[in-house]
């Protein structure tokens, strides 16, 4: 399996080789050097070269019905790995527990202006947009209990499979380019209900988080049906596009077999970087966090940066969107992407 920390020696090894006193530094096979490394390299984030810029605005749908996979942990981690980077994201909370509201510091009791009035009434969703702790340039659209009872209200709503989709067009829309998002990753429940169908018609893409054990594998395939239909009748711009593995535990024999399993059968869909079990992603929501401000030198952390990196990285050539809605829209570069393209023009 791929080293998360593979890339992060090299990257150092070579700072180490140019550096006066390269001599007198840390042997990085220490466990506590590592990991010294790891946080410094991720507290440190603005000062390294931004994530790559997708060739459009990536909507992507995080989904996969059954629970406990990581499917909220993969959006709020990924989402704070993309804007420490440089890349501006939107996360929308789809889920009635709220729990990607809560790991990244947003208020989501009752009341609170949230993706229900959004869907169900009449707000914007400029309206319910909120900032978090983890990065000036990561906002989130929290999900409060009243979303528990949106399915039943939306039954009567004329064209019910598409309020997600048109308040994220009309808020793109809205904004000048500069400000516009790079990334909207939108966390569904643990369902294939009316919160997920609503998901899959607004996005673009499709990334399933895996858990490497073999009942997550099982009910994959309705998951991969209700695609197909959703591609048939209501987006015919939705696919699969990213596979991620997570809770991978190297010391057994059966998260090899699983992982094998899945990229046999996905192929190139299968980030190369795996998220393990770590304690410290699952403590880092209890404080209001993600994994990467809680404890930036853990694995956990280090993971979920290479694995936003992979899918910075695939974003950069997109096939052009068939859906005419954001067709022609998309943001401004990050401002040191802009300065390297202002460079190049002026030589």
């Amino acid at each position: 399996m791929t080293d998360p920390g593979e890339r992060l020696r090299s990257s150092l090894a070579a700072d180490q080789a140019s550096a006066p006193s390269s001599a007198g530094m840390a042997d990085f096979d220490s466990p506590i050097a590592m990991e010294a490394l790891r946080a410094t390299r991720v507290l440190h984030a603005a000062d390294q070269d931004p994530f790559p810029a997708p060739s459009r605005i990536r909507v992507i749908t995080i989904a996969n019905q059954k629970g406990g996979v990581g499917k909220t942990t993969s959006t709020v981690n990924l989402g704070v790995a993309l804007a420490l980077y440089g890349l501006r994201t939107l996360v929308i909370d789809l889920d009635p527990q709220g729990n990607a509201s809560t790991a990244l510091g947003v208020e989501h009791t009752v009341g609170t202006p949230s993706v229900y009035d959004a869907l169900v009434g009449d707000s914007s969703l400029a309206e319910v947009v909120h900032p978090t702790t983890a990065s000036p340039k990561l906002l989130c659209v929290p999900a409060t209990i009243d979303l528990a009872g949106a399915e039943i209200e939306l039954v009567s709503v004329v064209a019910r499979e598409h309020r997600l989709r048109r308040a994220i067009e009309a808020y793109v829309h809205e904004l000048p380019p500069e400000q516009r998002p790079h990334y909207v990753l939108i966390d569904c429940p643990p369902s294939l209900g009316l919160l997920t169908l609503n998901a899959l018609v607004a996005g673009d893409e499709v990334l399933i988080p895996i858990q490497c054990e073999y009942y997550a594998l099982e009910g994959l395939g309705q998951l991969l049906n209700n695609i197909d239909l959703v591609r048939q009748h209501l987006n015919p711009g939705i696919s699969v596009r990213t596979i991620l593995l997570t809770m991978y535990d190297g010391r057994t024999k059966l998260a090899d077999q699983v992982a094998d399993e899945v990229r046999n059968h996905f192929g190139d869909l299968v980030l190369p970087a795996v998220i393990p079990r770590n304690v410290r992603v699952s403590e880092a929501p209890g404080y209001g966090q993600s994994v990467l401000t809680y404890d930036p030198g853990s694995r956990g952390s280090t993971s979920y940066v290479e694995a936003a990196r992979q899918l910075a990285e695939r974003g950069v050539d997109l096939p052009p969107l068939e859906r005419t809605g954001m067709a022609g829209v998309s943001p401004a570069p990050p401002v040191a992407a802009q300065h390297a393209v202002s460079t190049q023009e002026s030589q």
